[in-house]
């Protein structure tokens, strides 16, 4: 029997693959979302907590607010997924030849999920931006259009990039918890002896990714909601501007719980989203190696 490893394959296949999983993901837990943004943005102790934050959102808006701002996320989950996994692949296959390993290891994987969380945060903060402005309870903007058109007109394109750097760190250390958490959980799990035995492993490997990966970058978050969220006021230096110092006036002024804020929701999306996500791309690029067939088997 040969042992050859299937080969990679093509970029068109893993794109698909990612933008499946990222649309399925997002449609299914957006709302969660939105809970978790408003509570970021809430300055001070939280008054009310997940269940609260339902209530409230349902009675005083409606239930179709917990769909506000679904479009731009939407529109970016086909190109986000679709570049995380194409990124992960490319840097993987970059740092095996840099270090001349014949297969992933754990630092090469938290390398390999750090890169492509760096890589990924260039396509999204326009989408981000958006999508906070129109999740803010004091939102006054119509739509996603009228968002961009006035971000563009008081700011120019640059203010579309609002929140970069704070974009930037928090895709950074999700994607190396949760890529580099799934190297070691599919190692410790037993050897899956049907189809759908690797997708349950996937499914539990991309869960526990999902959550270390938002306990280590919900920080990360809360600071850009608070960037993208404030409006900027002319003359005046933003109270949040760059992510390490923000994060330091947060811990003083509101203390360590306050760079937690949202995190429920968060990791109630993002530990099942991740796993939905891993399995939904593994499953999706299964397919495509049976309907190529070697050598991509």
């Amino acid at each position: 029997m040969s042992t050859q490893q299937p080969k990679p394959l093509p970029f068109a296949a893993t794109f698909a693959a990612g933008a499946i999983a990222g649309v399925s993901e997002i449609l299914t837990f957006y709302p969660l979302d939105v809970v978790k943004t408003r509570m970021q943005l809430e300055t001070g102790k939280s008054s009310v907590g997940l269940v609260g934050s339902f209530k409230k959102i349902i009675a005083e808006e409606g239930a179709g607010r917990l769909y506000r701002g679904l479009v731009p996320p939407l529109l970016l989950e086909a190109p986000k997924r679709a570049v995380k996994f194409a990124a992960n692949d490319f840097w993987g296959n970059t740092f095996l030849e840099l270090t001349g390993e014949s297969k992933m290891t754990q630092q090469l994987s938290i390398m390999t999920g750090c890169s492509a969380g760096a890589t990924e945060s260039f396509v999204v903060v326009p989408f981000e931006l958006v999508k906070i402005k129109l999740q803010d309870k004091a939102s006054t903007f119509a739509g996603p259009v009228d968002v961009l058109k006035q971000i563009v007109r008081k700011e120019g394109l640059l203010g579309l990039y609002v929140g970069m750097e704070s974009t930037f760190w928090r895709h950074l250390w999700w994607n190396g918890g949760f890529f580099g958490s799934i190297f070691q959980v599919r190692a410790l799990l037993p050897k899956a002896e049907s189809t759908q035995g690797q997708l349950g492993n996937n499914f539990i490997s991309g869960a526990v990714g999902g959550f270390v990966g938002t306990a280590m970058n919900t920080p990360f978050d809360v600071v850009k909601s608070r960037i993208q969220g404030t409006a900027k006021v002319p003359g005046v230096v933003p109270k949040y501007n760059w992510t390490y110092p923000a994060l330091v006036t947060i811990f003083r002024e509101e203390g360590p719980a306050a760079l937690y804020k949202g995190f429920v929701p968060k990791v109630l999306r993002l530990a099942p989203g991740g796993g939905v996500l891993l399995l939904v791309v593994e499953f999706t690029l299964g397919v495509f190696r049976n309907a190529l067939g070697p050598p991509y088997i």
